[in-house]
């Protein structure tokens, strides 16, 4: 049996940062992980999925602009991109991350974590306690519909989708999200025939123009976009292509079938049942990250269902690192909104960007939420194109703005941008929103010109000065 102050299951992004603000804060952290060191986020997720869509979006921007257009003469190099990306999931070997672990003062173990206890964890075998407190940062995996044959058919998940070595010459993919269009940008990009099957829409939660904009353009790049439509049934077939019959009877024939509709938490199989918790369920939180009914258990990142997005769970795991130690070590708290020890910006202040063509940068509440919230609400639309930076980024651009108001408080409660290199414009709104800078005192926020950034003077505009 061996002992810590703090036991943090899943060494993920997340985890990770769990253990590092906690070491720093002087705490004895061990961290377990059962798979590679880094997580979802290192491997089969955000790095390698960017990595995929990076040197496509360069091509593309390129022969958007007279000049640099005619000095793009060749295709993508695939097996070059498919190269880049391994670089960045290191082949998939984590010993850098490993001796990242060690020399930051962080006990590893390697294996599978069960909650046998409170505050006692048993790996592969060998029980370990902790002296405060127990992180749960095992994060979520993918949803599987229940649809016949589809389990059978050998799915692709978002893990096979940005670890393939291989680019299949057809790919239906199901789900209207994310990962659901970012896939199917990077896919076409390289080459694929890719379908799309998305039953309730493209990128369900944003402002509506955004799916719009971005479904327009899969479509004119020969993307089969689908909205409407689910499976009914699926089929691997003895030449091993994948048969898709849609609930209208039309049938969908590719190489893969790659399923994004959703995600599920790690939580089935840690052993909350052995501590009063229903296993497989989302864990439910506090701002402080403390779950509810103990005061010992935290559940950090995906697991606690949010906001699901590396960046914002990191921001948690902050929060989570330092609150734990603070209670450890008897020091001041600090709870209330906004304060170092807890997680507010999850509320209503989440950034999030979509990497497809083009880009969704977002922040905040929608129009929509915002008004289901009750908020005297004022909506501001431009149209980015119309900006002098956007004219010299791009000979086509195409792109649209929009900023939600609080009338009452007279600041911004939410912000989305859809156009080229829109991802850049985004640290910008977060801070307006998380900071409830006055719509007044931006107006002295002046936009270097001609940059795209000087959209924020013409939704300034369009709102009305003071």
């Amino acid at each position: 049996m061996t002992t810590y102050d703090l036991i943090v299951i899943g060494a993920g992004a997340v985890g990770e940062n769990v253990a590092d603000y906690a070491t720093r804060s002087g705490l004895e952290v061990a961290l377990v992980e059962a798979e590679l060191i880094g997580g979802e986020c290192s491997y089969w997720a955000c790095m390698p999925s960017k990595a995929l869509l990076r040197s496509t979006s360069v091509i593309r921007a390129a022969k958007a602009v007279g000049g640099a257009a005619q000095a793009v003469t060749g295709d993508v190099d695939v097996a070059a991109v498919l190269r880049r990306r391994d670089s960045f999931t290191s082949g998939w070997d984590d010993s850098g991350q490993a001796d990242w672990v060690e020399g930051a003062g962080i006990a590893l173990l390697r294996g599978h974590a069960t909650i046998t206890g409170v505050k006692e964890v048993t790996v592969d075998g060998t029980v370990h306690t902790a002296r405060h407190a127990v992180v749960a940062a095992t994060g979520s995996t993918a949803l599987l519909p229940d649809v016949p044959g589809l389990a059978e058919a050998r799915p692709w998940t978002s893990r096979e989708a940005t670890s393939a070595q291989t680019v299949p010459q057809s790919l239906v993919i199901v789900g209207g999200g994310v990962v659901a269009l970012e896939m199917a940008t990077a896919y076409q990009g390289l080459g694929s025939t890719v379908t799309v099957i998305a039953r309730s829409g493209l990128l369900g939660g944003q402002e509506p123009f955004a799916g719009e904009l971005v479904g327009k353009t899969l479509t004119e790049r020969g993307v089969d976009v689908r909205v409407g439509s689910s499976p009914a049934s699926v089929l691997r077939t003895e030449h091993d292509t994948v048969e898709v019959t849609l609930d209208d009877g039309s049938v969908v024939i590719a190489d893969e079938i790659l399923v994004a509709t959703g995600r599920v938490p790690r939580t089935s199989d840690l052993g909350l049942e052995n501590v009063g918790i229903e296993p497989g369920d989302w864990l439910q939180v506090d701002d402080t990250l403390l779950v509810h009914g103990t005061d010992w258990l935290y559940g950090v990142g995906d697991v606690n269902h949010r906001a699901l997005l590396t960046h914002q769970g990191k921001y948690q795991a902050r929060a989570a690192g330092e609150v734990i130690a603070a209670r450890a070590l008897g020091r001041e708290l600090k709870t209330e909104p906004w304060g170092a020890h807890v997680a507010t910006a999850d509320d209503a202040a989440v950034p999030q960007v979509t990497f497809t063509d083009p880009e969704v940068a977002s922040v905040g509440l929608t129009a929509d939420a915002a008004e289901k919230r009750g908020i005297d609400v004022k909506v501001v639309d431009y149209d980015l194109a119309g900006v002098a930076g956007s004219a010299l980024h791009s000979d086509d651009y195409e792109g649209h703005a929009r900023i939600v108001v609080d009338e009452g408080r007279k600041v911004i409660v939410g912000a989305t941008f859809v156009g080229p290199d829109v991802a850049e414009l985004l640290q910008a709104a977060t801070i307006a929103v998380v900071g409830e800078v006055p719509i007044d005192r931006l107006w002295h926020a002046v936009p270097a010109y001609p940059t795209v950034s000087e959209i924020w003077l013409r939704l300034l505009d369009a709102y009305g000065r003071p």
